[in-house]
């Protein structure tokens, strides 16, 4: 008899799921940032049950994982914003960042961390060590009033003596010392390019003290070429990832550089400090993880003859590559189980081991969606892409008869990616009925510089196209239901979400977190990272004022006629409440079903335990509501206003 003849028939959005809000919140936390500092491993871990706090973790062989930062301190750094790496370690001491003072604190795991250095005005990232000369190379912003932030590449001795290395440019990221310490490499760029646009990778010798010495000299990329992640092999030759051929590809630096062609992305959009797509193992081999059409393999890349030999593992992403010798260590995902950090050991007799899962309650059998990447047709005779979740649940099936209610996901960026990576976010949805449909519109990451670009000058008409040609596709196929058809999104994906309910009539309802919904007011309103970024997505302001106004879903309101839910952080920089509060106010006096949650304390994405899961049970009932199901448990009931006007 077929699995699907025992489960029980029932509505979807209504079934009974085994993974709880609370088990996302209580059970799951937020791995990243892997490092190696001889037997030891180190790794961070958001813990939304600890107040959204970000913790520094040591393992060893012989204690196992232990927390190394102070229980009250969140290591995190806000400098562009979105942060990144806020720790090194070196020889048996991790320096971190503390988000609430600024400091950098070192800690050894002997004695109490101690601070070192800060005063407030400066905010750091990306730290690496300089032992030799007792100190640290950061990346530091400093607040100006009234006007921008500045951005520096500093020296930050032990005794907490602070000096600039280079300054002058909008951003700086990656730096990365020679083996010898005679040789400082770094990227930087300047507005209006965002990274992933153009970045040159600069290269400045130093002297016995470590200062600059002359010019630093450009090594590569331009206004028009992204480089990522320069590093220096164990001989002193520097690698670095540039997209000139029209992919992200590894070069070696030379005259002329070296360059390893695949149509692959071996590079990620520098979003956060820390991003590694790759680890020298010794001066010929390194190991690379690369995007082939979107989904991401490991391999072990020989830097002579530029071939790779896959690795074969059941993890299908893989962030933060660190290595020393033949170990190797990163966090990664997979598509059916908690994803965690992995050290993988080259010739030893069990290579693999996994040092830390995200969540230690593996998900029961069954319960699992495993995406299918589709490709669709979509304007322009084009082809986008996307990884569909059809329902899955151990106990209830879809009825005979019914289709799933579709989400539509649009992530953030908008130049950021969907991967196939086990999401519980995902899975909350597909367990109680619904299908989903993460979609990589174009624009994203992870199929060539091309894809990229679609969405320069394009913004809120390719990405809203592919994500309402995804629904399409979907339910010609016959997965879905077209009258139920939902699109969500934070950030970016919020701004697409807004516009696609305000300028086309795919979907039935949605819901906008953190979302933009007037393009003027994000243009004079945001933080220094973003600043300019318009200016390629839309046009320069403002001297495109007028498409702006016309791309902007606050300006024309009368095209939103389904129900939306409005979830917002009060503390949010880049967004700022103001953007959904005023979509909120115009619709609720329009007469359109709307629901508005503002979580105090919570800024660019909600990291708490009682915000993430106020917010997906706000969502269940929202849903419930608008589409005539009743959710099972016990669920707060959201207040939507004019919903009896629906």
């Amino acid at each position: 008899m077929p699995d699907d003849i025992r489960k029980t028939p029932a509505p979807c959005g209504s079934w009974a799921s085994p993974l709880s809000a609370d088990a996302i919140t209580g059970a799951t936390v937020g791995l990243g940032l892997p490092w190696i500092d001889g037997d030891a491993v180190y790794w961070t871990e958001l813990r939304p049950w600890n107040k959204g706090r970000t913790t520094l973790v040591r393992w060893t062989e012989q204690d196992g994982a232990a927390d190394l930062s102070a229980k009250d301190h969140n290591v995190r750094s806000r400098v562009h914003e979105y942060g990144g790496r806020a720790y090194v370690a070196a020889g048996g001491t991790a320096w971190y960042l503390n988000a609430a003072d600024r400091m950098i604190y070192a800690a050894t795991g002997q004695d109490a961390p101690r601070a070192i250095a800060g005063d407030g005005r400066l905010e750091f990232a990306d730290f690496i060590v300089d032992a030799p000369r007792k100190r640290l190379i950061a990346v530091a912003e400093r607040a100006r009033n009234g006007q921008e932030s500045e951005n520096l590449l500093v020296a930050v001795a032990f005794d907490g003596k602070v000096t600039s290395l280079a300054e002058g440019a909008d951003f700086y990221a990656a730096p990365k010392l020679s083996p010898n310490g005679s040789k400082l490499a770094w990227i930087e760029w300047y507005h209006p390019n965002m990274p992933w646009d153009g970045t040159v990778c600069r290269e400045a010798r130093l002297d016995g003290d470590g200062r600059v010495l002359g010019v630093p000299r450009n090594v590569a990329g331009s206004d028009e070429i992204s480089v990522f992640q320069p590093e220096y092999g164990p001989d002193g030759t520097l690698y670095y990832v540039s997209d000139q051929s029209g992919y992200w590809n590894l070069y070696r630096d030379g005259d002329p550089p070296a360059h390893y062609r695949a149509a692959a992305e071996f590079g990620l959009p520098h979003w956060q400090f820390g991003m590694r797509t790759y680890a020298i193992l010794d001066a010929r081999t390194t190991v690379v993880t690369f995007a082939l059409d979107g989904d991401w393999r490991l391999a072990l890349f020989d830097l002579e003859s530029g071939k790779a030999t896959p690795i074969d593992l059941p993890w299908s992403r893989f962030d933060g590559l660190t290595a020393a010798g033949r170990r190797i260590v990163f966090s990664a995902a997979r598509p059916d189980g908690p994803g965690g950090i992995v050290e993988l050991t080259f010739g030893a007799a069990e290579p693999e081991r996994v040092l830390r899962l995200s969540s230690n309650d593996p998900p029961p059998a069954g319960s699992v969606s495993i995406p299918e990447a589709i490709a669709f047709p979509t304007e322009g005779g084009l082809t986008a892409h996307a990884y569909f979740y059809a329902p899955a649940n151990p106990d209830f099936r879809v009825p005979d008869g019914e289709k799933p209610p579709l989400i539509v996901m649009g992530h953030g960026g908008p130049t950021g990616q969907a991967d196939n990576g086990y999401a519980a976010k995902i899975q909350f949805w597909t367990t109680r009925g619904f299908a989903v449909a993460d979609v990589n519109y174009g624009g994203s990451t992870g199929y060539g510089r091309a894809y990229r670009d679609r969405l320069k000058g394009n913004w809120g008409v390719v990405d809203v196209d592919d994500c309402c040609n995804a629904a399409r596709f979907l339910a010609k196929r016959g997965d879905v239901d077209p009258e139920r058809l939902i699109i969500v999104g934070g950030s970016a994906g919020g701004y697409t979400t807004l516009s696609a309910l305000a300028f086309r009539s795919v979907f039935k309802a949605g819901r906008s977190s953190y979302g933009i919904g007037d393009l003027e007011t994000l243009a004079q309103d945001t933080h220094k990272f973003e600043s300019r970024y318009l200016d390629s997505l839309i046009g320069p302001w403002p001297e495109a004022k007028a498409v702006y106004h016309a791309r902007s879903a606050l300006k024309h309101p009368e095209g939103i006629d389904c129900p939306v839910l409005f979830l917002q952080g009060s503390e949010d920089k880049v967004v700022p409440p103001n953007q959904a509060e005023a979509m909120v106010e115009t619709l609720r006096g329009n007469g359109v079903p709307v629901a508005y949650l503002l979580f105090e304390g919570e800024g660019h994405g909600f990291r708490t335990a009682d915000a993430i899961k106020a917010a997906l049970h706000a969502e269940l009932s929202f849903y419930g509501q608008i589409f005539g199901f009743t959710p099972a448990g016990d669920l707060p009931v959201l207040t939507i206003d004019n919903l009896e006007k629906a």
